[in-house]
């Protein structure tokens, strides 16, 4: 059974990926199962997707824990513990990873015994985050990496899936697919089918006794009213809002107002200031200001300037 875990944000076609990979396998043949795996369902977000598929009835359900291929869209999730990228990933796992860095720099980085590939980073992309087609340019690749979906499928997938969007949505995403298909011909068969799981040997866990302390050393946070702004949500982003303070017209009552994360708060002249710990990159705040003073710009860390007051 072929067991593939993709990894990207919010916004970046992840689910996407997963239906056009299912939808290729199950035109070849294969029983298939592809879902989505959300957290928090705003953009930026971590979010994972999952395909199975197999040549007999799959008994397997939920999350992917021993993935044969695990497909990155977005390499700041690799630090980031609560998108679980590297969850279960073995010297057998191939890695993708959509990157500018080459494929010896990760495997330095992470220090994996398996084989890591990086996505062909085209020549007008400026930002890796900024793909607009990373869905299917993911699921391309890794139909490519499988062995087992010929291209034709692979196209039929494409219109199956995206038909819905229109006819030039339909070719755009047919280009970076194939493409990325074309650019894995070297490594076609890399991927392997894993073993079957045998739940017959499974054994639970053993119960952890854990002695109980004072409260005031060990109380879990989660227990403490009042503590959801200690976690920065703000890593979530791959564009934040910046505000021209030179033209804002300081009716902050409607970006602040309609905020989704209250991360916008307002100065006695009523100067809106963004909390960058907090916001999530959704652009509400960009849709809705009326001089349409806030722009969204790339998240490059310290290169993401505030506009001057």
């Amino acid at each position: 059974m072929y067991r593939i875990r993709f990894h990207g944000r919010g916004g970046q076609g992840m689910k996407t990926a997963g239906q056009i990979l299912g939808t290729a396998f199950f035109l070849e043949g294969f029983e298939v199962q592809d879902a989505p795996r959300y957290g928090a369902e705003r953009r930026g977000a971590p979010i994972s997707a999952y395909v199975r598929a197999a040549r007999e009835p799959i008994q397997e359900r939920g999350i992917i824990t021993w993935p044969d291929l695990v497909v990155i869209a977005d390499e700041t999730l690799v630090p980031v513990p609560a998108a679980g990228v590297l969850l279960g990933v073995s010297e057998r796992t191939v890695m993708l990873l959509n990157s500018a860095e080459g494929a010896q720099e990760w495997t330095r980085r992470l220090q994996l015994r398996g084989p890591v590939l990086t996505l062909p980073v085209s020549a007008d992309v400026k930002d890796r985050a900024d793909v607009p087609y990373v869905g299917a340019t993911c699921a391309g690749a890794a139909a490519g990496l499988t062995g087992g979906i010929r291209r034709l499928s692979l196209e039929h997938a494409i219109r199956s899936e995206i038909g819905r969007y229109g006819d030039a949505a339909v070719k755009r995403n047919l280009e970076h697919a194939l493409v990325a298909f074309d650019a894995m011909s070297t490594h076609t068969g890399l991927v392997q089918q894993g073993r079957e799981i045998d739940a017959q040997g499974y054994r639970t866990p053993d119960w952890i006794d854990v002695p109980f302390e004072e409260a005031r050393t060990s109380t879990p946070d989660i227990e403490v009213p009042a503590t959801s702004e200690l976690s920065n949500t703000g890593v979530w982003r791959t564009h934040r809002p910046v505000i021209d303070y030179v033209l804002c017209n300081r009716c902050s009552w409607v970006c602040s107002t309609l905020c989704p994360d209250s991360a916008i708060e307002i100065e006695p002249d009523h100067t809106p200031r963004i909390d960058y710990d907090h916001c999530k990159g959704c652009m509400v705040c960009v849709a809705v200001c009326p001089p349409h003073e806030i722009s969204a710009a790339l998240e490059t860390g310290a290169g993401v300037k505030e506009a001057k007051t």
